[in-house]
């Protein structure tokens, strides 16, 4: 890399780093007089039962632990999610533990978002998912307070929404070929691979349909050569891109395989916060942003901008989530080049009701905040 790209890429994440992401909040906020009043979190545990267990290329599993978050002002509620898959390290204590020191009574403003979520980012080093949950609350109550959903406070169109994939894991040919079936409606899939069977996923599932595939290795390619061989072997099959073909650490090999990729590659697991997004300019052509990696909304609309200004690709993803998260991550959707919002069609046990899926596109309502409503 040489001085003058190292020098704008500081520049622009310093820009970012500071900028405020909800651009009309303030004259919404002189519309509806700030009172002295005090802002309170409260929290509880729930488990996400999937539909159909789950399997990638490191694990298998038929739950989710969530901790769901409301946040109140005034009456009003906003609210938040923490979802937590294996791989992210948290869990019903750690996301509950850390909650418990989020003292955020000492505001009696809610709009000061940056002021609120760097003092929540800075509670401990880690805990992302906990502090997302803390961050889609703060900005559902604050739609909520001016009575408009967040897209329209971002100045976003929601025609511009991007088609979501229906994801398909690891599985036996006739089980994927019955998930398959079952995801009639959307325009793409995304298929994991990764475990060995690669070749005989793709197979089963275009033994159903013809619509493009996504497809996410989760780590599960150890040899670039292969993974080259496959990708090739995989673009005749109509793939379009190719997520997290290699090991985070493999950051060399990653690069070369992007650079001799016919497909665009993604980061995900080795992408989490905004710090990482230049460094892997021509490691990956693009980043999976999630909010649960990003601890919310407000990085993730920085994470767009610096991604947009190096000309990355952008594809905003989800974990196994409920409404109220997929919801929030859809208020960015219309920024995106691609989206994976399926987190919510996944479960069973769903407790709200938000952002819909009409055929295969991402449809915002015009809901408050994120959108959503209590089942």
């Amino acid at each position: 890399m040489n001085l003058s790209r190292r020098n704008f890429i500081k520049t622009v994440s310093a820009v970012t780093a500071g900028t405020t992401i909800l651009p009309n909040i303030a004259i919404a906020s002189i519309m509806k007089p700030i009172k002295s009043k005090k802002l309170k979190l409260t929290f509880r545990t729930y488990e996400l039962q999937l539909k159909h267990t789950f399997t990638v290329a490191e694990y298998s599993r038929d739950t989710t632990p969530v901790v769901l978050t409301e946040l109140e002002y005034d009456g009003i509620i906003g609210y938040g999610e923490a979802s937590m898959p294996p791989y992210l390290g948290e869990s019903h204590k750690s996301v509950t533990s850390f909650l418990s020191k989020v003292n955020l009574s000492q505001f009696n403003d809610p709009f000061r978002i940056d002021d609120i979520l760097t003092y929540v980012d800075s509670v401990d080093k880690k805990n992302r998912a906990a502090k997302a949950s803390v961050d889609i609350a703060l900005h559902d109550l604050i739609g909520k307070i001016v009575n408009q959903p967040l897209y329209k406070l971002w100045g976003l169109n929601p025609d511009k929404t991007p088609v979501t994939s229906f994801t398909i894991g690891i599985d036996k040919p006739d089980v994927v070929r019955t998930k398959t079936k079952e995801a009639k409606g959307f325009k793409v899939l995304k298929v994991k691979l990764g475990r060995g069977n690669d070749k005989e996923m793709i197979n089963a599932v275009r033994d159903i349909t013809n619509v493009p595939l996504y497809v996410d290795v989760n780590q599960g390619w150890k040899n670039k050569e292969n993974a080259l061989d496959m990708i090739h072997w995989l673009k005749e099959k109509g793939v379009i891109f190719i997520e997290q073909p290699l090991p985070k650490e493999n950051i060399d090999d990653m690069a070369w395989l992007t650079q001799n990729s016919p497909l665009p590659t993604m980061a995900d697991e080795a992408f989490q916060r905004l710090s990482d997004v230049a460094k892997f300019k021509g490691v990956y052509s693009g980043i999976n942003i999630k909010l649960m990696k990003s601890t919310g909304l407000r990085e993730a609309h920085k994470m767009i901008t610096v991604a947009k200004a190096l000309e990355m690709k952008v594809m905003m993803g989800c974990m196994t989530e409920t409404s109220c998260a997929v919801s929030a991550a859809a208020q960015l959707s219309p920024l995106v080049d691609w989206a994976d919002l399926d987190g919510n069609l996944l479960i069973s046990n769903d407790v709200y009701e938000g952002v819909k899926v009409i055929d295969g596109k991402i449809t915002l309502n015009n809901l408050p905040g994120i959108g959503i409503r209590k089942l």
